[in-house]
């Protein structure tokens, strides 16, 4: 398995200036697909001191809510309450870094709370898989970094940057000629972002799945680690939050003791073991919602547990799903369900 593959789930949101958001491309072909203007599910924030970060009240899974409220299925919608209640990662697209990082960061400012950002524009990105794409070259790449700092601005950031990019330098997932200029790309990216006023940094650093911790923390420390504020682990994988933790601290003891976040958005019921080695971490079934997020963690190195991966977003073209990153609410259900 080379890395959490489909770590995506990309899709552009284009940010409208205030709170509202307009997110593109989410047809999965659902009877009760949420439509433009259905959010109105009454999503609130969850208590700062708990979660200091972002929940987007008009996000997919609240439009979903809205949409199942309006048909009378009042099971189904308290089902993807528990995702729409929840922050997530707002992953930037490739147009418009700037408008849209500004007006989510805006968004979460005007909610006393810190916007969650996911970026994953790196050039060859997912080795031209189900999330292939990227920006199309590294001039292009740090432009759009540049956008997205100057849409940030001064107001609170926490960032997930660039899932897998550093795994596939070391998995062989990504060709040698590319890997000079990857380290370049991320350790410019880590400089310009920690440049910020109140932006935070987290690296992904991989899953406890895909290797051991011996093999990614010298690459990690040629992508820049040592500028950031942290690194993530189990970006879009189903890994248990122990192994995840038990991952991280070994990993983190080479990086000087950097601290991590963990994304336990699917991870309820750990890694699924069926099907095709190499495709059971696309849209496995019998999965579950893993922990909700916190900075309340079980072990003083861990920084947080975020969602990162946006539950009920397809990995990709797997198993009956849709395109990466678009919405699939049959499979959301499934992942509340689980989680009972």
């Amino acid at each position: 398995m080379f890395g959490s593959r489909g770590a995506a789930g990309v899709r552009a949101s284009a940010a409208v200036l205030g709170a509202a958001l307009l997110f593109a491309g989410c047809s999965s072909g659902d009877k009760d697909e949420p439509k433009p203007g259905d959010a109105g599910a009454g999503i609130t924030q969850q208590p700062k001191n708990r979660v200091p970060f972002w929940v987007n009240p008009d996000g997919t899974a609240a439009e979903q809510v809205a949409a199942y409220d309006k048909a009378g299925k009042e099971a189904e919608a308290e089902q993807i309450r528990k995702i729409a209640q929840q922050p997530t990662g707002e992953w930037i697209g490739p147009e418009n870094p700037e408008e849209q990082a500004r007006g989510l960061t805006e968004a979460a400012e005007e909610a006393d709370r810190t916007a969650l950002l996911v970026l994953y524009n790196i050039p060859h990105r997912d080795c031209g898989q189900y999330s292939g794409g990227g920006a199309a070259d590294g001039n292009a790449y740090r432009a759009w970094i540049d956008g997205v700092a100057e849409g940030i601005g001064d107001r609170p950031a926490t960032i997930v940057l660039e899932p897998d990019a550093v795994l596939h330098l070391v998995d062989g997932c990504t060709p040698d000629e590319y890997h000079e200029e990857r380290y370049d790309l991320l350790e410019y990216a880590i400089g310009k972002l920690k440049s910020l006023k109140a932006t935070d940094v987290y690296l992904d650093a991989g899953n406890a799945g895909w290797g051991h911790p011996d093999q990614i923390h010298e690459p990690l420390k040629w992508a820049g680690i040592d500028q950031a504020d942290g690194f993530a682990v189990n970006v879009s994988n189903y890994y248990s939050t122990e192994d995840s933790i038990a991952y991280g601290k070994h990993l983190s003891a080479k990086v000087g003791d950097k601290p991590f976040v963990i994304d336990t958005s699917r991870n309820g019921n750990g890694p699924y073991t069926g099907g095709d080695p190499g495709e059971r971490w696309c849209n496995p079934p019998g999965r579950a919602l893993g922990e909700t997020p916190t900075v309340k963690t079980a072990d003083p190195l861990v920084d947080a547990y975020l969602w990162i991966k946006r539950p009920g977003e397809s990995d990709g073209e797997c198993k009956g799903g849709p395109k990466a990153g678009e919405w699939w609410a049959d499979y959301a259900l499934k992942l509340a369900q689980g989680a009972e």
